[in-house]
């Protein structure tokens, strides 16, 4: 690497090595050298981009990461040039196409989460260790870099709520298309009057919504601003073409940059001066829950949705025997808070066998 850094014919260097050790190591001592870099590497830039970014503006040097997100569809141009001129309020999508290709099949086929699994990871849609896809991490990174960008503040990895899809039953899948949804990882980032939300979740989205035909391993990005209103970006969100294609891009725009340009807000480990960050989001929920088939069940719990004002927009009962019912709710729009209080009297209840399932709908 240091051959590379003293050669001075080479004005741009490419890292595809991923990880945070030696692909920083070296991403440093280019830039150190004044060199443009462009890399793939979502993890690194989520993780140490203020660090990098700070050797790049002391040494005059480029850091290009069009390739970390959504992979071959240009988010990263648009959200630095295209969307200048709005003030973005949202920016919403399915920005991890492993997981997308599970959920699909899972949805699509009937069949179950580590099924599916297996068979992703045979056809090299995941890998042997899938954690970082299915536990939302891969998307709690690139979520991170595009709120940063589209809301022009700080929006740190460590603020962001992250939930994977792991503990997901094929019985709510079905039971979501049955009531007109679809379920998809999601990754949202809106920019509120309580401060900046930024969550990565499964979340049940109507058929009709234009993420729910998302399917297999394609990413789709949908972004509100206030002068375009909703714009959706749509393509292949991972592998080596549309990667390579982004990676290519990036040097070309290095290349050809005659000043390279830095973040247009304070770009700092932890969220700046003017991002506030809201953990304590609103959404409407799915929840599903097992009782004792008597009597005044359904009243109990519905007086705990009523003790924390929230309302219910849709119920359904399912698989009722002698002892036990199945009972599906979805609320109207109310905040974590509220939704967890609510729970935790409802779990205390004694008809209430268990709590199987809470999910957002958005």
């Amino acid at each position: 690497m240091q051959i590379v850094c003293d050669n001075k014919e080479i004005d741009v260097v490419v890292e595809v090595i991923g990880g945070t050790g030696v692909a920083k190591k070296f991403i440093e001592m280019a830039l150190y050298a004044g060199k443009a870099v462009v890399t793939a590497n979502k993890e690194l830039i989520a993780k140490h981009w203020c660090e990098l970014e700070k050797i790049a503006k002391e040494n005059n040097a480029g850091l290009y990461f069009e390739a970390s997100c959504v992979g071959g569809v240009p988010i990263i141009r648009v959200l630095n040039e295209a969307m200048q001129a709005n003030n973005l309020l949202l920016l919403k999508g399915i920005i991890n196409g492993t997981t997308n290709f599970i959920l699909s099949k899972m949805t699509n086929e009937g069949l179950g989460y580590e099924e599916v699994l297996k068979e992703a990871q045979a056809n090299g849609f995941a890998e042997a260790n899938p954690t970082a896809d299915v536990e939302g991490f891969d998307a709690a990174y690139k979520l991170s870099i595009l709120s940063s960008l589209a809301f022009n503040k700080k929006v740190p990895l460590d603020k962001i709520y992250r939930e994977g899809i792991s503990n997901i039953d094929i019985t709510d899948i079905k039971y979501g298309q049955e009531l007109g949804y679809t379920l998809k990882l999601l990754a949202i980032a809106k920019d509120t009057d309580k401060g900046v939300e930024a969550r990565v979740h499964p979340a049940f989205v109507k058929n009709d919504n234009p993420l729910a035909s998302v399917n297999g391993p394609f990413n789709a990005v949908l972004l509100n601003g206030d002068m375009v209103d909703d714009i959706m970006l749509y393509g292949r969100g991972a592998g080596s073409l549309p990667t390579g294609s982004a990676i290519v891009s990036d040097i070309i725009f290095a290349g050809k940059s005659a000043e390279h340009k830095y973040s247009p807000f304070e770009n700092t480990v932890e969220a700046g001066e003017k991002t506030l960050v809201n953990q304590n989001f609103e959404t409407r929920y799915y929840l599903r829950i097992t009782t004792e088939n008597v009597a005044g069940v359904l009243k109990d719990i519905t007086s705990a949705f009523v003790k924390y004002s929230i309302s219910i927009t849709s119920l359904l009962q399912k698989e009722a025997t002698e002892e036990f019912a199945s009972i599906i709710f979805i609320t109207n729009t109310t905040s974590e808070q509220q939704i967890n209080s609510a729970l935790e009297e409802i779990n205390k209840l004694k008809s209430v066998k268990k709590i199987d399932a809470k999910l957002r709908v958005e």
